[in-house]
């Protein structure tokens, strides 16, 4: 598919990232890519969407434009300058909100102002301004526990927009808020946007909500994972206010939808499917509920077993962060094939819909152990050890040679997940050990003495013994 491409050249450059990399060290005390060779230029006058799956770096991407954290490799420039830690001009709004809890509304928003060591009267009128034109005038005085969750988000970007910042970074803004207030909000900061106001350049945001990119952007950039690297630009046309109905918007939606599940190499040409098996392979965080609703739904009408993605979100009342794992799980499992921005049932996707719960979970330990090689390397270390029991932190350290602590640690609580569901292994919470399945012990258990006859063996051999001892002191 051509890339679109939606530079004017007539508009300055705000930031501009060359070749930019990020590493992390493993526990093996190897070095991998987070980030490598990404290129991307933010104008002024746009507003930019990033998206991309889990592991491919969007976070670190907008710390490293933020000046947050430092590039391995590569530059960044801002404003035509190279940058090296935080600036001026650049501001970022967080999903968390990021709130003093101890502080009021006037006093968070001053907080930047008061860093960069504006007057105090200077800094109590722009905060003003701030909150007024972000809608939250008469709550100067609140504490953030008084306040909605919409609110609060009200009160990060405020905060941002008071510096006058050049370069507005929003990380998930949106995406901890309720469908509706969400909305309302991205159609407020659009406002604000076109009005001018609040004196921005240039808008990056980072999402996971399709439509909201569509709605949003003047053009979407498109990251593959494992290393991030930007795999497609795609300029979206439209004036704004946009119209989610009309067939052209819908339609590059389905664009959109397509690129972000059409299959990828993953470093030197490795297959997406393939990728899956190395154990260090970024499960989706995909809940088993969901994934059977979701195929069930698409077995049942409208759908008969094909879907488009944006349809079947809608049906299914599923954000894009939602939807998007539990299908690539499906298709991960053989359940379900994504092509083109449609999901399609796969003949053993049928045959687990039409299947009682009993049998359906024999089926996705089945698959389980076949598409996805951290659960069936566990499995192979339950069944070699000596007592049947392996423990979590010894499968953490072995991920950890892959992924980042924290990943490492929610790839496994998946697997951990997916393998109880089918039947694969069992898990403590309490001692955090993993265990072959009940039924399987009781087998391996019929291969050694059963316990009465150890008991037994035990209690003859102990009498012989007493009996020898008697014998030798008479």
């Amino acid at each position: 598919m051509a890339l679109h491409d939606n530079h004017s050249p007539a508009a300055a450059p705000v930031i501009e990232l060359r070749n930019v990399g990020k590493i992390f060290r493993t526990a093996d005390h190897t070095d991998r890519a987070v980030l490598e060779g990404v290129d991307l230029t933010l104008r002024e006058g746009e507003i930019v969407a990033m998206l991309g799956k889990s592991g491919s770096g969007k976070s670190t991407l907008l710390r490293i434009m933020a000046g947050l954290v430092g590039a391995d490799r590569g530059e960044v420039r801002f404003r035509g300058s190279r940058l090296a830690g935080t600036a001026e001009g650049i501001a970022m709004v967080f999903q968390s909100f990021a709130l003093f809890p101890w502080l009021t509304v006037q006093q968070n928003v001053e907080l930047g102002l008061e860093a960069q060591g504006v007057a105090r009267g200077e800094r109590a009128r722009r905060a003003e301004a701030a909150i007024d034109m972000i809608g939250l005038s008469g709550f100067n005085g609140a504490l953030p526990r008084e306040l909605s969750g919409g609110m609060r988000q009200r009160v990060g970007i405020a905060r941002a927009l008071v510096t006058e910042p050049d370069l507005l970074l929003m990380d998930e803004a949106f995406s901890a808020l309720d469908v509706l207030t969400g909305e309302t909000l991205r159609d407020e900061m659009l406002e604000l946007w076109a009005s001018g106001r609040a004196n921005i350049k240039s808008i990056l945001i980072v999402s996971h909500n399709i439509e909201e990119a569509v709605m949003m952007a003047d053009r979407i950039v498109i990251l593959s994972s494992d290393p991030g690297r930007v795999r497609a630009e795609v300029r979206v046309p439209f004036p704004r206010p946009r119209n989610r109905d009309d067939a052209q918007v819908r339609a590059l939606i389905d664009e959109v939808y397509t690129l972000m599940t059409s299959p990828v190499t993953l470093g030197p040409r490795v297959p997406a499917m393939a990728a899956a098996q190395q154990i260090g392979y970024r499960l989706p965080d995909a809940d088993i509920s969901q994934m059977e609703a979701i195929l069930d739904l698409l077995h049942e009408s409208p759908f008969f077993g094909r879907a488009d993605l944006p349809h079947l979100a809608n049906e299914a009342g599923l954000t894009d962060d939602e939807l998007l794992p539990a299908c690539e799980a499906l298709q991960l499992l053989g359940l379900a094939t994504i092509e083109r921005g449609d999901i399609t049932a796969t003949p053993l996707g049928r045959a687990y819909y039409e299947t009682e719960p009993p049998e359906r979970k024999v089926l996705f330990g089945k698959q389980l152990l076949m598409h996805v090689a951290l659960a069936a390397h566990i499995r192979h270390e339950l069944q070699t050890s000596v007592d049947g029991e392996v423990g979590e932190e010894a499968v953490l350290r072995e991920l950890e040679a892959y992924l980042k602590p924290d990943e490492a640690k929610r790839v496994l609580t998946i697997a951990i997940g997916w393998g109880r569901y089918g039947e694969v292994y069992a898990y403590s919470y309490n001692s955090g050990m993993l265990t072959l399945p009940a039924p399987e012990i009781a087998v391996e258990d019929d291969r050694r003495p059963h316990r009465e006859e150890t008991d037994e063996a035990d209690k003859a051999d102990k009498e012989d013994k007493e009996d020898k001892e008697d014998s030798a002191g008479s």
